[in-house]
């Protein structure tokens, strides 16, 4: 092929590619959240879901698909086609912890998914039922240790933000309590609201609304400092100083995906992050809009996979 025909190759590539990109999206677009509907990540994702609605005039489906921690729905990403229209809204845990603590694991977050951006970040909060006897969180340990093994903790599975929470408050405690993982923090919220368990320690978001109604009692939020959505509930680190746990969510991608349509995806999600109503939203829920760029979120991604391995095999916290 000679240089001419080369260039008008290559020009016809490139203007296909800037088509395919300038039309995006041409039909709806699914939101992959692998955890069951009512908890965070799922709140987030239906927030953000309803602003790229409204810009993009088309139907964003958030689709629950929970299971393993997590891997489940990274799985479906992983291996959908690359081309936009299969978004992955997840929390940190997953492409971070899950690869350290799961013996097998069904995909590759660094090799088969794509950073598109951090969308919101805020703190858990350990809540237990209102006929605890527990009032505050000195009490709360205290009834731990008199009675190891006895108390038992729901998370939203095995390895997620929930969990390691709870794992990094236990071991901060010194307390031996026994863990009951679901397939999302609601579920395992509903079932604190009902009594079966004794305590969770889930985002603030999904727990704000069963505090506000005293459904749940909360004993301390994961933050340094205390949130300001319920500044009445004192921070675990005034209990146990210099603790703090933080979760977030994020927009990945299949690898693959055009960097036009990733570009696209990315600059319309911050300008959604960016709507005052947006905005106020999150803020009554315990969450910060973030919107980085790509490249900063998987620097982020990388370093904090980074921490957990080594927490992960100090704690030998292992999934068979």
């Amino acid at each position: 092929m000679n240089k001419a025909k080369l260039i008008a190759v290559a020009c016809m590539l490139f203007s296909a590619g800037a088509f395919a990109a300038d039309a995006y999206p041409t039909r709806s677009v699914r939101i992959v959240v692998p955890f069951s509907p009512g908890g965070a990540t799922d709140i987030v994702a239906r927030l953000v879901a309803q602003k790229l609605n409204e810009a993009w005039g088309q139907s964003m489906i958030v689709d629950n698909r929970a299971g393993a921690g997590g891997n489940i729905g990274g799985d479906i990403v992983a291996k959908a086609n690359p081309d936009g229209y299969t978004l992955f809204m997840t929390s940190g845990s997953i492409v971070t912890a899950n690869q350290h603590m799961y013996a097998k694991m069904p995909f590759s977050p660094e090799k088969d998914l794509m950073a598109v951006t951090s969308v919101a970040s805020g703190p858990q909060v350990l809540v237990v039922h209102p006929s605890a006897p527990a009032k505050n969180l000195k009490e709360f340990i205290a009834q731990a240790k008199a009675k190891p093994k006895s108390m038992t903790y729901g998370s939203a599975g095995v390895g997620t933000q929930t969990h390691l929470a709870a794992e990094n408050f236990i071991y901060t405690a010194g307390i031996d309590v026994t863990h009951i993982p679901y397939k999302g923090e609601g579920p395992a919220v509903t079932d604190l609201v009902g009594g079966q368990i004794q305590f969770v320690t889930p985002n603030l978001s999904a727990a704000i609304a069963f505090i506000n109604t005293g459904k749940l009692r909360a004993l301390g939020v994961t933050s340094k400092e205390r949130a300001p959505q319920v500044p009445n509930v004192p921070a675990i680190a005034e209990t146990l100083p210099g603790f703090e746990n933080l979760g977030w969510f994020g927009f990945m991608v299949p690898t693959g995906t055009p960097k036009a349509v990733v570009d696209k995806v990315h600059a319309d999600t911050v300008k959604a992050l960016r709507n005052p109503d947006l905005v106020k939203r999150f803020n009554e829920i315990g969450m910060v809009p973030v919107g980085n760029s790509p490249q900063d979120f998987a620097r982020d991604i990388k370093a904090e996979s980074a921490r957990w391995e080594k927490i992960i095999k100090e704690r030998k916290l292992q999934v068979n």
